[in-house]
């Protein structure tokens, strides 16, 4: 197996293949593309002539190199044409009789030294070399899509793969550029064993009506910074495929996180596949295409539910970074704000956090000297909730405890007048247990804001069964004002992005208690390969993992589900005074400031 692998075969011309062969041919190899499709052999052609054109024209190729690439790809209907290859990748649909079938006329076709590539995500690796006559040279070779943007490739070994094959397409895959992370054979293996999983529970979210689709989708986008929501990515993907990596891993894990979603066999049995046949969760303007167009869910543009009160003033109680964000949020957008703690000392201190951050924001030209000064005339630092008295709005950002807040709200039912708005930040208690410490729960609603305050665009605006429509409005609104993005959510734990965020954050400590895989390769394997802006780990460190824990242990109670158990791990490292970032060591140690 000591070869330079020059020539290689690619079975099946579907997007995914596409993308690899032109991955290849553009690093220099020659390509030839096998499917017993005519028509798919001349869309990969005339796919790889449109892609490379581009590329000329974006000067990241020469003419030249373009026209040196297409001579380097050519295509055949039969596996016979695979006869000289030393690698042939195989991209066939994800069915265990499809692509034993290929493996076995391989047998009879190639070198007995060609190494035997599939590029499933959701099989077995071992139970399809099992089919072949030399097991030994078949792995795993997973590319994500699309192909030429994707840094990651999972090279998957199973326990009958010779070290040989793994070092030959190692070696090869960081020669067309990509990182190669190594990983066993398991369904999904690291990016899509902890996306599939998120993926579900998403879909599983929308089919109980919890939230739109369009206000899941924000959620993710906006609060964790993903590139696209869960339910257009299972369109991307296809959802009769989402459904495939589901099962298999299930069959494998037992975990109900890993069950499929009912609704994704219903769209599967109806063909409303996704993206490639124009329909999904939601609808597009041709099988095949990217664009969205408004369909019967669609929500009616500008559409509130109903007259809301008038706000011109706030209060925001607490002193913290939140609050001291939240405060900093509602000024800059033009609200008279009262910033008040437990003592006049502390909320000087948060009034000045407020100075700081809005001179850095001089600092960098986003902002001018006369609106710094604005803002901060509009701020009016209290050492008591006495000074709520005449707001039209009280925002609580104080600890993460049920009983602190019911206190504080039971203190602020006797301060505020009637008609203000009282709103909590929390990210995981029940809003209803904080409603229900005032006389007055109809105008209680949560508004989670996500850390830092200023920067982050998204609010989850929480109802309880007691919220009235008018104060649900009128939040609405508010978020217009201050520019943020409000997504409509239930009163349950996690409501939408931690009760999505935090199973995927738990699967991958779970990974690594399993010594399945690193905590640098599965952070480099969500980064590279789901475009997430940090690895899970990385993530877990900058959140806290005291928090995490705490979270996890919310959502484990309110769903009693095993699959949300708290990985021991976590639980762990907190118990060692090991938080992350803040004590200098979590998953990964750091430098003391």
């Amino acid at each position: 197996m000591d070869t330079p692998l020059s020539t290689i075969a690619v079975v099946g011309l579907g997007t995914m293949g596409t993308g690899i062969a032109e991955v290849l041919a553009l690093a220099g190899r020659e390509v030839i593309g096998i499917d017993i499709s005519e028509a798919a052999a001349l869309g990969a052609v005339a796919s790889l002539e449109a892609s490379t054109a581009r590329a000329v024209g974006r000067g990241r190729i020469t003419e030249e190199e373009r026209a040196a690439a297409l001579a380097r790809f050519r295509t055949a209907d039969t596996l016979q044409a695979a006869a000289d290859a030393e690698l042939v990748i195989e991209v066939v649909p994800e069915s265990y009789e499809i692509k034993q079938q290929v493996f076995r006329e391989l047998d009879a076709i190639v070198s007995p030294t060609t190494i035997l590539a599939t590029g499933t995500n959701a099989l077995s690796v071992t139970r399809l070399a099992a089919e072949s006559q030399h097991p030994e040279r078949v792995l795993g070779l997973h590319f994500f899509n699309p192909a030429p943007a994707m840094k990651l490739v999972e090279v998957v070994s199973s326990v009958l793969t010779a070290p040989p094959a793994v070092e030959a397409v190692t070696t090869l895959a960081r020669e067309l550029g990509k990182e190669p992370v190594a990983v066993g054979d398991r369904p999904g293996f690291v990016a899509d064993g902890l996306l599939f999983g998120y993926l579900n529970q998403a879909a599983a979210m929308y089919e109980a009506n919890y939230a739109s689709r369009e206000d899941i989708d924000a959620a993710m986008k906006l609060g964790c910074g993903l590139p696209m929501g869960p339910l257009a990515l299972l369109d991307l993907i296809g959802i009769d495929t989402a459904r495939t990596v589901l099962e298999a891993m299930y069959a494998e894990s037992h975990d109900r996180l890993h069950a499929p979603a009912p609704i994704l066999g219903q769209l599967s049995s109806a063909g409303l596949t996704g993206r490639k046949a124009g329909r999904g969760f939601y609808t597009y303007d041709a099988p095949g295409g990217q664009d969205v167009v408004p369909d019967a869910l669609t929500p009616a543009a500008g559409a509130e539910a109903g007259a809301g009160r008038a706000v011109a003033s706030v209060g925001v109680a607490g002193s913290g970074t939140m609050a001291s964000g939240i405060a900093e949020v509602f000024a800059k957008a033009g609200y008279g704000v009262v910033l008040a703690a437990r003592t006049q000392e502390k909320a000087d201190l948060a009034k000045g956090r407020i100075a700081k951050s809005l001179e850095r924001s001089v600092a960098k030209g986003r902002l001018s000297a006369e609106a710094r000064d604005e803002t901060l005339a509009r701020i009016t630092a209290a050492g008591s909730l006495d000074a709520f008295a005449e707001v039209d709005l009280a925002v609580e950002a104080v600890a993460e405890d049920l009983e602190i807040k019911r206190q504080l709200f039971a203190a602020l039912d006797k301060v505020c007048r009637p008609g203000t708005v009282l709103a909590t930040t929390t990210s995981s208690l029940p809003v209803v247990a904080i409603a229900r410490a005032t006389a007055r729960p109809e105008d209680v609603i949560g508004m989670h804001f996500f850390n830092p305050a200023p920067a982050m665009k998204l609010v989850e605006v929480v109802r309880t069964v007691l919220t009235a429509d008018e104060v649900h409005a009128t939040v609405r609104a508010v978020c217009a004002k201050i520019r943020k993005h409000p997504v409509d959510c239930g009163d349950r734990a996690g409501f939408i992005v931690n009760a999505l965020l935090f199973p995927y954050l738990n699967n991958a400590i779970k990974m690594v208690e399993e010594h399945y895989a690193s905590l640098d390769d599965i952070d480099a394997a969500m980064k590279l390969g789901g475009g997430y802006p940090m690895g899970p780990f990385e993530l877990l460190d900058v959140v806290g993992l005291d928090v995490s824990l705490a979270i996890e242990k919310v959502l484990h109670r309110e769903f009693r589900d095993p699959g949300l158990a708290p990985a021991p791990l976590l639980e762990h490292l907190v118990a060692a005074g090991c938080l992350g970032r803040k004590t200098g060591r979590g998953f990964r140690e750091y430098a003391r400031r």
